[in-house]
């Protein structure tokens, strides 16, 4: 990349994005830019927050592939069948795998509980409890944490392993991903201080050892970018087929929209560019993995989290892929 626009690129990082702590760029499986912030460095890991939903949606793929799970169509509650719905129930009953994948599923809660569901001990169970009510099946509505975790236990009822041991398997293990350990918090300050750190590598659980659906998973800006560019490739790393370039497709496709933000959503995938393909896992803070299939770009960014962070997207559109359309003279 034009040195002179790598300049001017940090400069802007630094003034406009400074929780930034690290940038990878690959175009063509090639890495274009790779730089580290406020004293991270290549060995660092950071909580990627909602990035862990994209992780998710890959092993969701995998585990229909080898048969673990039939399809999407299957009915959630097909895979608790201890569960005891109450009285009067019903929309839980029709909820799909699709309808978690795509946030179609209601849920009774307006404001989310955050206290109770992180001091409960089963969060597949808290996310079944609010599960349902009187919203309709269909219609967007973006879950961040509480809800998600049933994906979690889908995949620990159909594998027979943890979230953790079944991804080192079949995903983190064939791309030299290290995912160290679960890590189960005892207390609040330990929370805070996994948000804030730089050296713990692992996956958040809850004291059963489910793992995390929708936030959690600790990942460096380079494994990110591995994570792209197994997308961009068609699934395909080091020859071998990791998740079917079928699952790719579809759950890169829109499925739903949240209409208020006009923003469209595949398979816990978000939907950038209609014209290019573009499509993006997101997370709190500014942790991003973009993948554009027309330009065989990857970009990955790790950042620590801050409230309201500016947008991520506008300065991968606006500025990294201009550069790289201009150095590759596009």
């Amino acid at each position: 990349m034009d040195q002179n626009k790598v300049i001017e690129f940090e400069n802007l990082i630094k003034n406009e994005y400074s929780n930034t702590a690290g940038v990878v760029v690959l175009k063509d499986g090639k890495v274009q830019y790779e730089k580290y912030f406020e004293g991270y460095n290549q060995q660092s890991r950071f909580h990627v927050y909602s990035v862990t939903k994209s992780v998710i949606s890959i092993l969701i793929g995998i585990a229909i592939e080898k048969g673990y799970i039939r399809s999407v169509s299957e009915k959630v509650l097909d895979f608790f069948p201890d569960y005891s719905v109450k009285k009067r129930e019903k929309t839980i009953q029709n909820i799909t795998i699709e309808n978690m994948l795509t946030m179609t599923a209601p849920y009774k809660y307006r404001a989310a509980p955050y206290i109770k569901y992180f001091t409960s001990d089963d969060w597949v169970t808290f996310g079944l409890d609010l599960l349902g009510g009187r919203g309709k099946i269909g219609e967007f509505r973006y879950a961040p944490l509480i809800g998600p975790d049933i994906l979690s236990g889908i995949l620990m009822k159909t594998t027979g392993q943890s979230v953790l041991d079944f991804a080192r398997e079949n995903l983190f293990d064939p791309l030299e991903i290290t995912v160290e350990r679960n890590i189960i918090f005892q207390s609040k300050e330990e929370q805070l201080a996994f948000n804030k750190a730089q050296d713990i590598s692992g996956w958040v659980s809850d004291p059963r050892g489910v793992n995390t659906a929708g936030w959690g998973l600790t990942l460096s800006p380079s494994d990110m970018a591995k994570i792209g560019q197994l997308y961009l490739d068609g699934g395909i790393w080091n020859g071998k087929q990791i998740v079917s370039s079928a699952w790719i497709e579809v759950s890169t496709k829109e499925h739903s929209r949240w209409k208020e933000e006009n923003l469209p959503y595949g398979y816990l995938w978000w939907l950038i560019d209609d014209k290019e393909k573009g499509y993006a896992a997101m997370g709190d803070g500014g942790n991003v993995i973009y993948i554009n299939p027309s330009k065989k770009i990857v970009i990955a960014m790790a950042a620590m989290f801050i409230p309201k962070a500016k947008d991520r997207m506008e300065l991968i559109k606006r500025y990294i892929e201009l550069v790289l359309e201009n150095d590759s003279g596009e």
